[in-house]
């Protein structure tokens, strides 16, 4: 009943190959709900439709009604820019429905996995014993890492305190808190004037806690998602292992930069988490979905992270030398997400990763200083990685708002206003190694007075 159709087959090969072959994705424009129900209406029943047929529609109907977040020219949120490398091998792995599971079952995907993780753990300066597996995404490493923080906190209380606290600015990304809600956990909010968590505020904070022996962990950020800030990786280190405190970095966005020598100094303290959440498929060019979570401790993490079932035993051999994607996140099935990133490096060597961020950060750079010298824009801070925030003197939201949708519909660029300190201002966001400083003028040119 499913068996392979050739021509289809090389339909499908034919079109993915002419998407990835276009010299630059076009933006597109999105579609709306009425039509795009209008268009599927029918296409799913009981009884089936020709293949052709579908994958027209597909292509024709459904594939346009996006913003491509693979241009040069989206630049409103951290997007995925996946490697034409990368995105090829992803067609291998899922052709070969490759899970990464257990050492049992896919032992050869799991240590090319690790060898990607490796490499991460190397650029971080993690010690060798470090490791740990790929996740869907920031969020999803960010919530295992804290019932990690979260357990090992709890023994170290003696499971005496009924909602243990979590150190964190209200920079840190939204998932942290998500993830505390589902853990029964609670923040400890440290005051950063400046967007970024320092050494004395978190000092402050814990000073001034009521109960600061139930804070178990704290969560600095390499890269806030809304400004591209560090935070001070090295002093909060230092506290928090004064304090016995979990030390978690959220690099889902920014930590990729630690493979950049122009920023690199940024990252100092980084190589002292407990925990890092690093993305590849936000800054090093792998396809979604895949975000790799790494632990100094793998057995701590372990330890609170294994499945025990009777079905399971038979993956659970600890007399063996084996290592089991399952047992460092709080997932079990899952795909082989990070092959198409081991492919990548592979292939191009990390250099040319380290390169391609260079890139955008050297296009980050370039935008501040046009910024800078048009009077009537402000640089609302320095860009610390790739993200800048500027703001159009007398403009409300509402301008902002009609500048991004003139821009989407020109296909100049796609940009959304962000909030700082409670104000409106635009923002762009570089994670594409080939946007140019000409597009990058146009986008200013279409603000400035």
């Amino acid at each position: 009943m499913f068996t392979v159709d050739r021509k289809l087959a090389w339909l499908i090969f034919d079109r993915c190959l002419s998407y990835l072959s276009q010299e630059e994705i076009p933006l597109q424009t999105g579609g709306d709900r009425q039509g795009l129900d209008a268009k599927l209406a029918g296409l799913v029943g009981p009884a089936g439709h020709d293949p052709e047929q579908v994958l027209s529609a597909f292509f024709t109907d459904i594939a346009p009604a996006v913003i491509a977040c693979d241009s040069p020219r989206f630049l409103a949120f951290v997007s995925c820019v996946a490697s034409k490398t990368s995105i090829l091998f992803d067609m291998v792995v899922s052709s070969l429905s490759l899970h990464g599971i257990s050492w049992l079952e896919v032992a050869g995907p799991v240590a090319a996995e690790n060898q990607a993780l490796r490499a991460l753990a190397d650029a971080v300066g993690l010690p060798a014993g470090a490791g740990g597996c790929f996740v869907s995404g920031g969020s999803s490493g960010n919530l295992s890492a804290l019932l990690v923080a979260r357990d090992i906190g709890l023994g170290r209380l003696g499971g005496q305190c009924e909602r243990p606290k979590v150190a964190l600015t209200a920079d840190a990304h939204a998932s942290v808190s998500k993830a505390m809600h589902v853990l029964g956990m609670e923040p400890l909010l440290v005051p950063a004037d400046d967007h970024r968590m320092s050494a004395p505020a978190l000092m402050a904070a814990l000073g001034a806690a009521t109960r600061p022996d139930e804070v178990v962990a704290v969560v600095a950020t390499a890269g806030t998602t809304n400004a591209g800030l560090v935070d001070d990786l090295a002093g909060v280190a230092e506290i928090a292992r004064q304090r016995g405190l979990w030390f978690h970095v959220d690099g889902a966005y920014g930590g990729a930069g630690v493979l950049a020598p122009t920023v690199r100094r940024l990252f100092d303290g980084i190589e002292q988490a407990d925990s890092v959440v690093i993305d590849p498929h936000k800054w090093l060019f792998a396809p979604f979905d895949c975000a790799a979570l790494l632990y100094r401790d793998p057995p701590a993490a372990k330890a609170v992270h294994t499945q025990r079932a009777a079905y399971l035993d038979a993956i659970h051999d600890d007399s063996k030398d084996e290592w089991n994607p399952s047992d460092y996140a709080y997932h079990l099935t899952r795909r082989a997400r990070g092959l198409p990133l081991w492919f990548g490096l592979a292939v191009h060597g990390t250099d040319a990763y380290r390169d391609a961020i260079e890139s955008t950060l050297a296009m980050a750079r370039y935008a501040a200083d046009s910024v800078s010298g048009c009077e009537g824009l402000t640089l609302v801070c320095e860009p610390q990685l790739s993200v800048v925030l500027f703001r159009r003197d007398g403009w409300q939201w509402c301008d902002y708002d009609s500048w991004s949708a003139r821009l989407l519909a020109d296909q100049i660029a796609f940009v959304l206003p962000t909030s700082w300190d409670g104000e409106p201002v635009a923002r762009l966001c570089f994670v594409h190694p080939e946007t140019t400083k000409q597009m990058v003028d146009e986008i200013i040119s279409t603000i400035a007075p």
